[in-house]
C-alpha cells in the first residue's frame, strides 16, 4: 500500500513537472557578458524610476464629481459679505429682498459692520489683491479648472488662507470709504442683496426705501473693490470668482450689476468636510443719466438665484488593484522590451560584423572538406590493394 501511495505521488509529481512554465537552465548552459551586465544595470534603474513615480502618483488623489437633485429647498443661505465701498458710511445703506416678496433688513437677516476705513489698500494689501486677482484671470482664460485649486488636498495658495492683510500704516487723511462685511441669513430663494445711498426705511404694506435726499451729488461715489463674497460656510482657501474684482467709475450716479447663479456643492474631501456654494457670475454696469435716456436706480446690485442641481465633490485615491496592476506592468514589461532589444541589437551587430553570411558557405571550407573525403577515399584504395592476395582454387584441380 505504501509502495502504491509513493507510486502515485511520483507520477502526480511528474504531471505537475511537466505543467512547469518556468523551466531552470543549468547554470553550465549559461554565458555571462559584460554587456549583458550593463544592460541589466539600465533595465534596473529604468524600473527603480518608473516605481517611484507610479508610488508618487499613487500617493496623490483626483476629485470624483456625482450630480443629483437638491431636494433641500426649505433651509437657509447663508451669504458671506467683505465690500468696500467709496463712499462714507453714513450715507450708504445695505439691504436684502428675495422673490417671496420679504424685505429683510441686513440688521433683522443676519449681522452686518459698516467700518469707516480708507480706499487705498497698503503695499501688503495690494500685493495680496493682485495675487487673488491674477488667479482668477488664469482661470477664467486659460485653465477653467478651478477645481483643482479650491478642492484638491495640498493644492491651495496659503497666501489665500489668512485673507486680506491688516493694515498697519494709516494715512495722514480721514477714512473715505466704507467697509460693508458680515453674514446674511437668507431664505433659499431667488433676491438680491444692495448698497446704495441712504438709509432704508420700511414702507407699507411691503418693501423698504432708502432716503437719500440729505445727500449730495458730489459725496456719490459707488467705486468698490470686493475683497469677498462668497455663499455657504466659509472655506478657508477657496478663491470665490470675484474675489478681488475692482470697480473703478468717475461718475456720481452709476450701476451695478451682478447676476449670479449659485450651485448647493457637497464637498468631502481630506481637508473639508463641508456643504458649501459655487457660483457663476455675470455682471453689467452704466451710467445713470435720466437725459440721455439712462433711467435706474445707481448703486450695486447683486441678483442671486440657486440652481436645482447639486453637485457632490469626493476625493479619493487610485484603486490598489489598479496600482498592482501598474507595477506588475512596469516590471514585465521593462524586462521584455530590454529582451527584445537585445537580441535585436546583437543580432544587428554580428550582420554587421559579418559573423552570420545568412546561408552561404566559405569556398575554402567546401574545398578542404571535399579534399578531406578524396584523401580519405585514395586511402581506402591504397589499404584495399596492400591485403594479402587469396587465390581461389576449384576442386577438380
Amino acid at each position: 500500500m505504501r509502495r502504491l501511495n509513493a507510486v502515485n505521488r511520483k507520477q502526480a509529481l511528474k504531471v505537475v513537472k511537466e505543467l512547469d512554465a518556468f523551466p531552470k537552465v543549468l547554470d553550465d548552459y549559461k554565458e555571462t557578458t559584460a554587456t549583458g551586465g550593463g544592460v541589466s544595470l539600465a533595465v534596473f534603474g529604468v524600473i527603480i524610476i518608473l516605481v517611484l513615480s507610479e508610488v508618487i502618483y499613487y500617493a496623490r488623489t483626483e476629485l470624483k464629481f456625482d450630480y443629483e437633485v437638491d431636494t433641500q429647498m426649505d433651509g437657509k443661505l447663508k451669504i458671506n459679505i467683505d465690500i468696500t465701498v467709496a463712499m462714507r458710511c453714513n450715507a450708504l445703506g445695505a439691504d436684502v429682498v428675495d422673490s417671496t416678496g420679504q424685505n429683510f433688513g441686513h440688521s433683522n437677516f443676519g449681522s452686518l459692520e459698516m467700518d469707516d476705513t480708507y480706499f487705498e489698500l497698503s503695499t501688503e494689501q495690494r500685493r495680496y489683491l493682485d495675487i487673488i486677482q491674477d488667479v482668477n484671470k488664469y482661470l477664467r482664460e486659460e485653465y477653467h479648472a478651478i477645481q483643482e485649486l479650491m478642492w484638491l488636498s495640498g493644492s491651495v495658495y496659503t497666501s489665500f488662507r489668512k485673507g486680506m492683510p491688516e493694515r498697519k500704516d494709516k494715512p495722514s487723511h480721514r477714512p473715505d470709504a466704507c467697509r460693508i462685511h458680515g453674514t446674511l441669513v437668507v431664505n433659499k430663494v431667488a433676491g438680491n442683496f444692495h448698497i446704495t445711498a441712504g438709509k432704508s426705511i420700511p414702507v407699507f404694506p411691503s418693501g423698504h426705501a432708502h432716503i437719500s435726499f440729505n445727500i449730495g451729488d458730489n459725496e456719490m461715489n459707488y467705486t468698490h473693490r470686493i475683497n469677498h463674497l462668497s455663499f455657504g460656510d466659509i472655506v478657508h482657501g477657496v478663491v470665490s470668482p470675484l474675489d478681488g474684482e475692482e470697480k473703478i467709475t468717475k461718475d456720481n450716479y452709476h450701476l451695478f450689476q451682478y447676476f449670479i447663479q449659485v450651485v448647493p456643492t457637497e464637498v468631502r474631501t481630506y481637508r473639508a468636510n463641508v456643504d458649501t456654494y459655487q457660483y457663476a457670475v455675470t455682471e453689467r454696469n452704466r451710467t445713470i443719466n435720466h437725459a440721455k435716456g439712462s433711467h435706474g436706480i445707481s448703486g450695486i446690485f447683486y441678483k442671486y438665484d440657486l440652481n436645482s442641481l447639486k453637485i457632490r465633490v469626493r476625493e479619493q485615491h487610485q484603486p490598489i488593484w489598479q496600482f498592482l496592476v501598474r507595477l506588475c506592468g512596469i516590471i514585465g514589461g521593462v524586462f521584455s522590451v530590454a529582451g527584445m532589444m537585445r537580441n535585436w541589437s546583437g543580432f544587428l551587430a554580428d550582420i554587421i560584423c559579418c559573423r552570420f553570411h545568412l546561408g552561404k558557405y566559405k569556398e575554402s571550407d567546401s574545398s578542404s572538406s571535399s579534399s578531406q573525403i578524396l584523401t580519405q577515399s585514395l586511402t581506402d584504395d591504397s589499404s584495399f590493394n596492400n591485403s594479402p592476395k587469396v587465390n581461389l582454387l576449384q576442386s577438380g584441380t
